[in-house]
């Protein structure tokens, strides 16, 4: 074999979205691109938009060029098509910034499965503004910090250190794993489009305490959860992924919360995973997955 063939296993193996008005040619320019960069694309997901008339794109790209070449490989593609592009190195993990309250099943989750290798991302911390969860989160090795929440100054001093923690340690994702408080706006608009919420979903929908105490007297038949992107507009930012299961009226409101509580870990999980894996795009106010 001549030495100066990369094989196999010397290729990186890089992951490419791009999004961009919708237009002929796109999937050909960036196909001869890659192909230029000595690229061979093993994965390719696309979705034109008729809503907002937007392309989507994701490739995963083996290739004996690193990100940087690949990159400057397309640069041309992507100032002649006004495109919005990420290139990555397939699995890298995510850094994470986890903020909790005290139900720590979501929590627990997320730190279970990224022990386990299921979840590509990196846990610097897990901010909390109740210490309930100190002891599981150290279980698993991470740092955790409580900053308690009392009155608007406190408030404000926890989103400062949110911020401060998501410059501190390069973050790229906030996962509000069941933190019960509501983000400012102004915080909303710091993490646009990388920040995730959980919450309950009920058909009909119950607000206030006691949700599933609520759903119980009502006899509803279908609860779930909603992983979504965070906005200023409560539990109202795009959808990344939603399930559901059934009950029936022999579930006490105990039996109901396990139920709710096994279908949030598991949607906010999945969210995460899609988000970490360049799997989630935006449309507006919805999502494209590229499962």
């Amino acid at each position: 074999m001549n030495p100066s063939i990369p094989t196999p296993a010397h290729h990186h193996h890089l992951v490419v979205t791009l999004v961009c008005p919708d237009q002929p040619g796109i999937v050909h320019a960036v196909s001869g691109a890659i192909v230029e960069a000595r690229g061979n694309i093993t994965e390719s997901q696309q979705f034109s938009s008729a809503d907002t008339g937007r392309f989507f794109i994701r490739l995963q790209v083996e290739s004996p060029a690193d990100r940087d070449e690949l990159q400057a490989a397309l640069d041309p593609i992507i100032e002649r098509y006004a495109m919005t592009s990420v290139i990555d190195v397939v699995g890298r993990p995510l850094r994470t910034l986890v903020l909790a309250s005290t139900a720590g099943h979501c929590v627990n989750d997320l730190l279970f499965r990224h022990r386990g290798g299921q979840l590509a991302v990196e846990v610097p911390l897990v901010l909390s503004n109740h210490g309930t969860l100190r002891d599981l989160v150290g279980f698993y090795g991470v740092p955790f910090e409580s900053l308690p929440i009392t009155d608007a100054a406190s408030k404000a001093a926890f989103e400062a250190r949110v911020v401060e923690a998501v410059e501190e340690h390069d973050i790229e994702l906030v996962v509000l794993a069941r933190y019960m408080q509501i983000l400012s706006p102004e915080l909303c608009a710091y993490l646009t489009g990388r920040a995730i919420n959980i919450h309950h979903s009920f058909l009909p929908g119950f607000k206030g305490a006691n949700p599933y105490k609520q759903a119980h007297a009502r006899g509803v038949k279908l609860i779930g959860a909603t992983a979504h992107f965070v906005t200023s507009d409560l539990d109202e930012g795009p959808i990344i992924e939603q399930n559901v299961v059934r009950v029936d009226h022999s579930r006490n409101p105990s039996e109901l919360v396990a139920i709710g509580q096994d279908e949030e870990s598991r949607t906010l999980t999945q969210a995460v995973k899609w988000f970490a894996e360049n799997r989630v795009l935006l449309d507006g106010a919805r999502t494209i997955i590229f499962k």
